[in-house]
């Protein structure tokens, strides 16, 4: 007898067996709350029946089905029986046949303003909560690292394929309920349909309700692993992302989308057959284990390599520290590319030298998938230390997505071209300008003294006040608190019980500062969650820069650290490289030791000495 050894994400170790076929699934029937699914929730879940499971199997007529209860008692029900309807004898199971989905349904999804075909999210389910995929997908989506990469997503119970605006459906006659996605400016489509003998095509029209890419904003997500680059277009476009950065990297002896990687192609533009309104580019994610990851986006030219560097688990076993991320960020600048630091605040090494050395263009925050958690409180943190020592880093936002439970775009960011026509070129001038937010959802604008992010803005030695305006706008992701942040801190906010705000503050400033919308709110309804972010507008008064004492000594303690690290647990092959890689943070540690000691401000650390001296650490 073919058996199931424990039931599909259920591990109440019920066996399943039949003796004439095999069993291809046993799960929990999920069930749905059809009043939440035709409701305005944005995240509508089912719930694992206790009682109740499905089982899918290939058979004989005469096979029977074996249940083995929790207390060893054996219930059996004869196929044949089901399948013409008869009442099942006392000691069977309890069992009913759930309609086969044998009706082939084309699915043509559109946009209403224009009725052209659009590339969207799809979910489909049945009244048992069997997820039925369009043809071409799988019925259970993989959500294993680096494990049958497809054009599917997995959020929670449900599952998602992703189509270009048509597909076809096997569906049950009955009822099927329809879940249809694009992005952040167009509203979420739910519908129950009756599916009988007579439906063929089914038309869905999706509406755009937000106008933000009208307004010269395009989203983005910075950072996405091992999908292919048609792939990562066609998740893009569905997910209303319009540049997609595709990373390769090193997994030790594995590597991902090296092959993709040309220095030249931009999938989607113009010049390389596309509409340019939907971007993919394969740049580079350079990794250590303990100075740290950085992202390499759009340069030019030859791959940087090495990828990875100084050993296990990013590098091969035994692998030399080869270079620094600095070196990275230096040749990826002369190549023409965007340096972003990712998935602030880890790892927190070596980049505190490289924002010092001025290497950094941005810095990103990273949300796997909004359902499991959103903008990190600690990431935030990371990125307010800099700012108020003066480094003046831009926000992005990235999923890291490296599996199918990872939404692309999840985290995007959105940056304002001004009136300069959408290329990624001008893509990565605009986040170089510094005018961004990130988001889970609410899209959120800001205005101080009509300066955007990025601005700077000049105050007398006796300072002044400054009025700030902000615009929040969202489709379903509920926030309920618009904060105003001055060097970290809020000095002004506002509740918010609506989708949409809009609101001023005046805020008195009486030394240099930087000033930022956050907005409280997520995808789990979770008040004290951040769902979006604004970079800085900077306030300069008189000639006293922002810098606080505290968050620099921190700063240089990381340098220390990493000085340290290379000092003694690097793996090293020769003195020469040594000494020229320990150069690099010495110069960003002397640099910002330097500006301490030039602000007049007392601290303590840890003395750097000569990498020709031998010493301990």
């Amino acid at each position: 007898m073919n058996t199931l050894g424990e039931l599909d994400t259920d591990h109440r170790g019920d066996q399943i067996g039949i003796d004439l076929g095999t069993v291809i699934l046993a799960r929990a029937v999920l069930e749905y709350s059809h009043d939440d699914w035709i409701g305005n929730l944005h995240d509508v879940q089912p719930v694992r029946s206790a009682s109740e499971i499905i089982v899918e199997y290939s058979a004989h007529p005469d096979a029977r089905l074996y249940l083995r209860t929790d207390d060893g008692s054996l219930l059996v029900t004869e196929l044949r029986s089901l399948s013409a309807g008869h009442t099942a004898p006392p000691a069977a199971l309890d069992a009913v046949v759930i309609e086969a989905a044998t009706r082939p349904v084309k699915f043509r999804i559109i946009e209403k303003d224009t009725g052209r075909p659009v590339a969207a999210r799809l979910h489909v389910h049945g009244q048992h909560g069997e997820y039925l995929p369009p043809k071409g997908h799988h019925r259970k989506v993989n959500i294993g690292m680096f494990e049958d990469f497809f054009a599917e997503f997995s959020n929670g119970l449900n599952q998602y394929a992703y189509v270009d605006g048509s597909c076809v459906v096997d569906l049950p006659f009955g009822r099927v309920f329809v879940e249809i996605t694009r992005g952040f400016e167009v509203r979420p489509l739910r519908r129950i349909l009756d599916i009988d003998e007579r439906t063929e095509i089914v038309t869905f029209e999706l509406e755009k309700v937000l106008r933000w890419r009208e307004q010269g904003w395009v989203s983005a997500d910075t950072h996405v692993h091992f999908l292919s680059p048609q792939t990562a277009l066609l998740e893009g476009q569905a997910e209303d992302v319009n540049v997609v950065n595709l990373l390769a990297s090193q997994w030790g002896e594995m590597f991902s989308n090296v092959g993709d990687f040309d220095g030249r192609t931009t999938l989607g533009a113009k010049d390389f057959g596309g509409d340019g309104e939907f971007l993919v580019r394969v740049g580079t994610e350079n990794r250590m284990q303990v100075l740290g990851h950085i992202s390499l986006l759009g340069y030019e030219g030859e791959i940087i390599h090495p990828l990875c560097t100084a050993g296990s688990d990013e590098a091969a076993i035994g692998d030399p520290l080869e270079t620094t991320m600095a070196g990275w960020a230096e040749r990826c600048r002369q190549q023409g590319g965007l340096v972003v630091m990712p998935h602030a605040p880890d790892p927190q090494a070596e980049r505190a030298a490289d924002i010092v050395l001025g290497l950094v263009d941005a810095i990103e925050m990273m949300v796997q998938n909004p359902r499991a958690g959103q903008i990190s409180p600690f990431g935030l943190a990371d990125w307010y230390r800099y700012l108020n020592i003066g480094y003046h880093l831009p926000l992005v936002g990235g999923s890291d997505k490296m599996e199918a439970s990872s939404l692309l775009g999840g985290i995007r960011t959105y940056a304002h071209l001004g009136s300069h026509d959408f290329t990624y070129r001008n893509w990565m001038d605009a986040v170089r300008g510094g005018d961004t937010f990130i988001t889970v959802g609410p899209l959120v604008s800001m205005n101080a003294e009509g300066q955007r992010p990025g601005s700077r803005i000049k105050l007398p030695a006796g300072g002044g006040t400054i009025s700030i305006d902000w615009r929040i706008e969202s489709i379903s992701v509920p926030f309920n608190r618009v904060e105003v942040i001055k060097n970290g801190t809020v000095v002004d906010e506002r509740r918010c019980d609506t989708l949409s705000s809009q609101g001023y503050s005046t805020i008195p400033v009486t030394e240099s500062c930087w000033l930022a919308i956050r907005v409280r709110g997520s995808v789990g309804q979770c008040d004290a969650d951040i769902a979006a972010h604004t970079s800085s507008v900077y306030v300069d008064v008189g000639d006293r820069p922002i810098f606080a004492t505290t968050d620099a000594v921190a700063v240089l303690a990381q340098i220390e650290g990493s000085i340290a690290y290379i000092d003694t647990l690097a793996p090293r092959t020769d003195e020469a490289r040594h000494a020229r890689l320990r150069a690099a943070l010495e110069l960003a540690h002397h640099r910002l030791h330097h500006r301490l000691h030039q602000l007049g401000a007392s601290h303590d650390h840890t003395p750097v000495h000569s990498v020709h001296i031998k010493r301990e650490h």
